[in-house]
């Protein structure tokens, strides 16, 4: 995929956090494999919506 533009790679949906993710070079062999686009939305905690400790203020 040498020389190709970042907007025509291939895109997914990330099934936890429904966020666009795009194609890259590390998965190449197994983009058809790639669900998530983060490995803390793999673990169910998408980014924005981890759990705050119990000591935390707010």
């Amino acid at each position: 995929m040498h020389g190709v533009k970042k907007e025509h790679l291939p895109a997914k949906t990330c099934p936890t956090c429904q966020r666009p993710f795009s194609w890259r070079k590390k998965w190449e062999r197994c983009w058809d494999e790639i669900r998530f686009c983060s490995d803390a939305c793999r673990k169910g905690t998408p980014r924005g919506k981890a759990r705050k400790s119990p000591g935390a203020p707010g």
